[in-house]
């Protein structure tokens, strides 16, 4: 019996794959024995390596081992005002160009993957691209599937343009295993990020110590300079050259106070 969910309307169709008795029947590609093997082998090595480009190398993978022509990863994010939205944050094939770009978490394959919490196949039509107001080649046979994470959840895809039955049960196998690694990957690489942010941090607040620390010793002249011409000193000039020695060393501690601060405000920096 086939669990399917399809919305004339929105070109959009959701099965749940593991209750399809169709895919299960889809005859086997014949295919390289060691392939999980050697699928793993290249992500092990690009992790080992500290690869930033993990996540693109896993769908890098995932397009050649599963004969797909377009696979991503998605990521489930909120904006400002709360609405929840999937970001492509790593896409191979057809569908580079939508590299992070974000499609609404209420109308998508992910959102409806992830609320069903199993894996999906899936079809898109010319309609949902309409929706969108962009411009895609149709899903004529995907496979999407979950994934969570400490709190993050997201979707590993694969989808072919042609083909109806571009996909088989060997593909959803390698891809569920891929779908793990990509979430220890993202929460690698949210830890490492979140201790990167706290070493720059730290080594910021050092620095502006130390300026907060030599700013008070022109302050320190000046006042001293206050002082003396209060109290009558009778050598004015001497008093008025030391003051604009200091005001202008505390002029480009100030500078350099500021440029700290404006890098600490830049998460880019």
């Amino acid at each position: 019996m086939n669990t399917q969910a399809e919305n004339v309307e929105t070109g959009m169709e959701l099965r749940d794959l593991l209750m399809d008795v169709d895919f299960a029947h889809r005859p086997s590609r014949s295919r390289n024995g060691s392939r999980g093997w050697d699928a793993f082998l290249r992500l092990a090595r690009a992790f080992a390596e500290g690869s930033e480009s993990i996540l693109q190398e896993l769908v890098n993978i995932a397009v050649e081992f599963c004969g797909a022509d377009s696979a991503g990863i998605s990521l489930e994010e909120a904006d400002p005002s709360g609405e929840v939205k999937f970001r492509w944050v790593a896409i191979a094939g057809s569908f580079s160009r939508f590299l992070n770009g974000t499609a609404p978490g209420f109308f998508s394959p992910c959102g409806t993957c992830l609320i069903r919490g199993t894996p999906q196949l899936y079809r898109v039509t010319k309609r949902y691209y309409d929706y969108l107001g962009i411009e895609g080649e149709p899903v004529t046979d995907g496979i999407l599937i979950p994934w969570v994470s400490e709190g993050m959840r997201g979707t590993l895809w694969v989808v072919a343009h042609e083909s109806r039955e571009r996909f088989d049960f060997e593909d959803y196998k390698l891809l569920e295993s891929l779908a793990d690694f990509a979430a220890v990957a993202i929460r690698h690489q949210i830890r490492d990020k979140a201790q990167r942010d706290h070493e720059k941090n730290a080594a910021l607040m050092a620095l502006v110590n130390e300026l907060a620390h030599q700013i008070n010793n022109p302050l320190q002249g000046l006042t001293n300079v206050v002082y003396l011409s209060r109290i009558g000193s009778q050598n004015m000039q001497f008093l008025l050259a030391l003051a604009s020695e200091q005001l202008e060393r505390l002029s480009r501690l100030v500078k350099d106070l500021l440029t700290v601060s404006g890098k600490a405000a830049d998460p880019q920096a």
